[in-house]
């Protein structure tokens, strides 16, 4: 995915913004003191990393307090390991995406990992009904493929979710997208999520979920392939979706979420997108909403 032309500023209007010279634009770029990128000789300056470069900057006491070094929201295997992997310092609570938006409002997390379905796409419309216009940046991690995991060898010859009025279903938490979103689809496909049979406790996670199916408990559920893999499972595909990383700009420049963001576009992270299989990473960084506060 291509990062929108208004996604950055030129040289110019990065001037109009700070309201400096040119020159002196030139010279921050040359010291190497404000994020930019060279394209075929000519620099541009991504308007979130300058928002958030800019609000770094700020002095004196923050009015509403430091952030916790915590990543809330949904749960995401790949995400799960980076956070590990590479050091950052950051921990994690996840609970769904809905819990973390709730949670990054009251300023609980730095980061919140969100796959919220609307009609035209992923996510935009329920961070701007949350946080409106404050200062947040919302973008994507990855496009992952999510569908029907099942038994090795899918024995019930599954093939998509209107078939699913017979078998043990497991479930997620109530304010995991994925659970609302198979609700959605199965009320789609003519069933009523309620009535179907399955285990009553619920997967907090994404490889919980797939747990519930290699351990027997349930004979399908609507998970990621990347959660499948591991376990030798077998994947019926649904759909694609974008999952999103939501972070504060206060956050974005601060020592965990930059060494998370170094270790994102290293060959490790996609080396092992690569062995857990169902991700698309061609969109990775690009920004999806950038809130005006």
């Amino acid at each position: 995915m291509t990062a929108a032309p208004e996604a950055f500023l030129t040289t110019r209007e990065l001037a109009d913004v700070l309201r400096i010279s040119e020159r002196k634009v030139y010279d921050l770029v040359a010291s190497g003191e404000v994020p930019c990128v060279r394209v075929v000789g000519k620099l541009l300056f991504p308007k979130a990393e300058v928002m958030a470069w800019i609000d770094a900057a700020r002095s004196g006491p923050l009015a509403q307090g430091a952030l916790p070094d915590v990543v809330v929201g949904s749960h995401d295997p790949l995400l799960d390991w980076a956070l590990r992997e590479s050091t950052s310092g950051l921990a994690a609570f996840f609970d769904g995406s809905t819990d973390g938006l709730d949670r990054l409002a009251d300023r609980q997390g730095a980061i919140c990992g969100v796959h919220l379905h609307q009609a035209d796409g992923w996510n935009t419309e329920a961070v701007a009904a949350k946080l409106g216009e404050a200062p947040v940046v919302l973008v994507e991690f990855a496009r992952r493929q999510r569908g029907l995991i099942v038994a090795q060898g899918n024995p019930l010859r599954l093939a998509d979710i209107a078939g699913l009025a017979q078998v043990r279903v497991a479930r997620r938490q109530a304010g995991a997208a994925s659970q609302r979103l198979f609700d959605m689809l199965a009320t789609k496909a003519g069933l009523d999520p309620t009535d179907l049979a399955g285990p009553e406790a619920v997967a907090r996670t994404e490889g919980d979920l797939a747990s519930m199916v290699f351990e027997g408990k349930a004979d399908v559920a609507f998970g990621l392939l990347a959660a499948a893999g591991p376990m030798r499972l077998d994947f019926v595909p649904v759909l694609e979706e974008r999952f999103d990383l939501l972070v504060w700009r206060q956050a974005w420049f601060e020592p965990p979420f930059q060494r998370l963001l170094a270790f994102l576009r290293g060959p490790a992270f996609a080396q092992k997108a690569a062995e857990f299989g169902g991700y698309d990473l061609s969109g990775l960084g690009a920004v999806q909403f950038n809130g005006r506060g």
